[in-house]
């Protein structure tokens, strides 16, 4: 366990306050129009919390870009802040109503309390890199979420519990489906008032037109939600947070017995059986699932946690299904297993897209999904790198601009403070510095002749003339597949 800094140290590493020096001048005792500036410096960690502490480029099937997104207000950014902390990128909880998050750094987000802009960050979960973007959730910077969802491989949709699936969680859904990206669900806020697991669900069903797959049931409701039962492994999760103070980094795990509630026992039995029942009818995704429903037709409850783990998987990256999961981010409750569906549910970047980038090989081939303007470094660019490796001082090729630009630096993505790298392989999320021509939508080559022996390929394998102009074009966004149009050309 990460320790807290002492608050002398921890006071170190925010601004002073700025305002009205009048009162200051008169002497007067009131501060009224003195407004607190607070603003996290998270230089002042050891390198050893980031989490660039293990190696610069994991192999890509531990790798999981994933994006968050919600209706305003559904907790989205509480999550985030959770999961930092938990992964140990972070030694303090922010909060939003504090203005002292990692992810909603500008002054008018602090301010205002909502996310204006998506912001990238990259942390470890035990064994897995997760690259994380967190979007806006108001309806007025939509666009945020649609440049976001191009680039990702999986998505968490956070729902306030008590009011199920809102005006923009609809909107996200359907950005979602449009780029085909598989989906884990967290309905959050069960420690309020009016929450409901059933509503929550039976929304998620009638609005959305999708299929929950129930992966957990809460314990208690309200002020005393206290934890949840894994379907999965049949294990109450119990958090013991008495006050504010607490951090729920610590939970127990307890296996379920006859001793336990009857009506929680009879609720987590009848779920768990119809979790089984959603993925064993689905032959063509689960097969070794459905002989164990001919052995176990029996007694559900028998039916192995590491069968069920993987059939949920499959239905998952089919999108077929959507795991569900329960808990509370603000009362820091249900985060850990989230970030476990996470790693466990969702895809690598090697499991998707695999046709986009057969063209390339092991050429570099990234796109370009945002642009921000820095005043001293210039046109910052996000990329997404779908094959090969990308370095610095080296010259890259942008297909759409048909113009061969210098990337000067590359760095990682922290929110707002971003560390140097020395290079980054496919799979992951990078800023670069020094390509001013570059726009978003570009698709971004190693040279202008590995474009042109993409292109060849293309030819090669008979794709004719209008995929070949597409490869050409568009990079690893032509496919011809249901991503062909939004993933890269836009």
């Amino acid at each position: 366990m990460l320790p807290r800094l002492p608050l002398e140290k921890t006071l170190g590493c925010f601004n002073s306050l700025v305002g009205c020096t009048q009162c200051l001048k008169n002497g007067a005792e009131t501060w009224c129009r003195w407004k607190l500036q607070w603003k996290r410096n998270y230089g002042f960690l050891p390198d050893d919390v980031k989490s660039v502490r293990s190696v610069v480029n994991p192999d890509i099937s531990r790798i999981r870009n994933i994006g968050i997104m919600a209706h305003i207000d559904a907790g989205k950014t509480t999550t985030t802040e959770r999961m930092l902390y938990y992964s140990g990128y972070t030694r303090a909880l922010g909060d939003v109503d504090d203005g002292d998050t990692v992810t909603d750094f500008m002054v008018q987000e602090r301010e205002r309390g909502i996310t204006i802009q998506s912001a990238a960050v990259t942390f470890d979960w035990k064994e897995h890199r997760i690259n994380l973007i967190d979007t806006p959730g108001h309806v007025d910077f939509t666009v945020e979420v649609e440049r976001a969802l191009r680039v990702l491989d999986g998505a968490v949709a956070v729902f306030d519990a008590s009011a199920g699936v809102e005006a923009q969680t609809l909107t996200v859904w359907r950005q979602a489906d449009r780029h085909c990206v598989p989906r884990v669900c967290f309905l959050n806020k069960m420690d309020k008032p009016g929450a409901s697991l059933h509503y929550s669900i039976e929304s998620i069903k009638k609005k959305l037109k999708a299929n929950p797959v129930l992966l957990q049931v809460n314990i208690g409701s309200g002020k005393g939600f206290t934890g949840l039962v894994d379907l999965i492994t049949k294990e109450q999760v119990i958090w013991n947070v008495k006050s504010s103070s607490e951090d729920g980094r610590v939970f127990q795990k307890i296996p379920l017995s006859s001793s336990d509630n009857a009506e929680l026992l009879s609720q987590a039995k009848e779920a768990r059986s119809s979790l089984i029942e959603q993925c064993g009818f689905r032959r063509f995704l689960a097969p070794d699932l459905e002989l164990l429903l001919g052995e176990f037709s029996e007694n559900f409850d028998a039916v192995p946690s590491e069968k069920l783990r993987a059939a949920v998987r499959r239905v998952t990256l089919a999108r077929k299904g959507v795991p569900v999961l329960c808990g509370s981010a603000l009362k820091n409750k249900g985060v850990q297993p989230l970030l476990d569906a996470v790693t466990t549910y969702l895809p690598a970047p090697n499991e998707r897209h695999l046709d986009l980038v057969r063209w390339y090989k092991d050429d570099l081939c990234a796109l370009a999904f945002k642009v921000l303007h820095d005043k001293q470094r210039g046109p910052l660019v996000f990329v997404r790198i779908y094959s090969g490796t990308m370095k610095p001082q080296s010259a890259v090729h942008n297909i759409n601009r048909n113009a061969t630009e210098r990337m000067s630096r590359l760095l990682m993505p922290f929110a707002d403070q971003h560390v140097e790298i020395p290079s980054l392989t496919a799979g992951n999320i990078a800023l670069t510095v020094g390509l001013k021509q570059t726009v978003t939508g570009d698709t971004i080559v190693s040279s202008k002749a590995s474009a042109a022996a993409a292109e060849r390929r293309a030819l090669k394998e008979g794709e004719g003339e209008g995929r070949a102009e597409g490869a050409r074009q568009s990079g690893p966004g032509w496919s011809g597949g249901p991503r062909t149009r939004v993933l890269l050309h836009r």
